[in-house]
């Protein structure tokens, strides 16, 4: 258990549910000892109108008879009309036990009727109070899995509301020995990332270690800051001395490839463009042979170094390139050759006469 709310109102709560379940439990027997007794009052019903009907039968063969009779004189017109109004009364009597009939079978329809309302009314008191048993669980806080505590973020007797989200009370760590470090990697790399290769990284708690773990997963949603696009790449490690705290920062480093004994390239002089006019830089690139996806689109990995020449110009080549460490690029073709010096900046000559008029580049070149 981690924390105890108050649970004063939601065992009010769980009472008084209770007890509107057992009222609509004890509303729907009552009902049932209704149909029961109405289920009796339909036969004693239909009892006396069987006993109605056979007393009309007779009553109406009797006062034929006596109208028979009085016609021929041997009772008279008194004694036929009294015979014919009983019979008008027994068939009166039949009439109203058919009917005393049919209101109690609409009757026992309608007491059906409301057993089925009173069942869901006790459907509906058993959801409140298991509702109400719920609330009443959810004031002790409980912790989901064993681990430790690493955040608490209230203090005895301060008040927890939830509005659109549920509150962050307690942060609990799962397991110290084994964490994750999540890092943001740029989407141009995700594809070349694999899932269960060996990274390192760094803290600044321990600046001079390395440590090291392997990537588990490439979360899929992405992060978008100021139209760099971004995704979480996990990485998966030991931590079994407890050295590193959940929520430092970590440098890390994913390698996405390796090669051995090639010839590198410094980025710089990739990134490098002499201050030409296009014009000369387009009739540099025909005279040199540069292929158009060199200078645009570097497709294929092609793109345009400035080698320096012994009478201080350059010339641009047409190289194709392979994986980078962002420092230095790999070389996979071209006319380069080690020891090669290649461009990376140029420094204009000074002026001291204040026009400041345009001067030839000068270029320098890797170490």
């Amino acid at each position: 258990m981690l924390a105890q709310l108050d649970p004063e109102v939601y065992q009010a709560q769980v009472v008084q549910a209770r007890g509107n379940l057992e009222n609509a439990i004890a509303n729907e027997k009552n009902l049932e000892a209704t149909i029961t007794a109405q289920e009796a009052a339909i036969k004693t019903n239909e009892a006396n109108l069987e006993r109605l009907k056979a007393a009309a039968v007779y009553s109406q063969a009797n006062t034929r008879r006596i109208l028979d009779l009085a016609g021929e004189g041997v009772f008279s017109k008194d004694q036929a009309d009294q015979a014919q109004s009983g019979l008008d009364q027994s068939q009166a009597q039949v009439r109203a036990a058919e009917a005393q009939l049919n209101q109690s079978v609409a009757q026992l329809a309608e007491t059906h009727a409301q057993v089925e309302q009173a069942k869901a009314q006790v459907k509906t008191m058993q959801g409140a109070l298991a509702l109400a048993d719920a609330n009443l669980r959810y004031c002790t806080i409980i912790s989901p899995i064993d681990g430790t505590v690493v955040a608490n973020n209230i203090t005895v007797g301060q008040s927890v509301a939830a509005s659109l989200q549920a509150p962050i009370v307690f942060s609990i760590a799962q397991d110290l020995t084994r964490m994750q470090v999540a890092a943001a990697t740029d989407e141009s790399d995700t594809g070349n990332i694999k899932i269960g290769t060996e990274a390192t990284f760094q803290v600044d708690a321990f600046p001079s270690e390395t440590f090291r773990g392997r990537v588990s997963t490439i979360r899929l949603n992405a992060t978008t800051i100021q139209n760099v696009v971004t995704y979480s790449t996990i990485i998966t490690f030991d931590n079994p001395d407890g050295k590193l705290l959940p929520g430092e920062t970590a440098y890390a480093t994913i390698p996405t490839g390796d090669v051995s004994d090639t010839v590198k390239v410094p980025n710089a002089a990739l990134r490098f463009t002499p201050s030409l006019s296009n014009n000369v830089l387009r009739r540099l690139y025909e005279q040199n042979q540069i292929p158009a996806a060199a200078t645009t689109s570097h497709v294929g990995g092609w793109r345009v170094v400035w080698e320096t020449e012994s009478g201080g110009g350059i010339r641009p080549i047409a190289i194709r390139t392979g994986i980078t460490d962002y420092t230095f690029t790999q070389l996979i073709a071209g006319e380069l050759k080690v020891g090669d010096l290649l461009a990376t900046g140029e420094v204009s000559a000074g002026n001291t006469s204040g026009t400041n008029p345009a001067s030839a580049p000068k270029f320098g070149a890797p170490r």
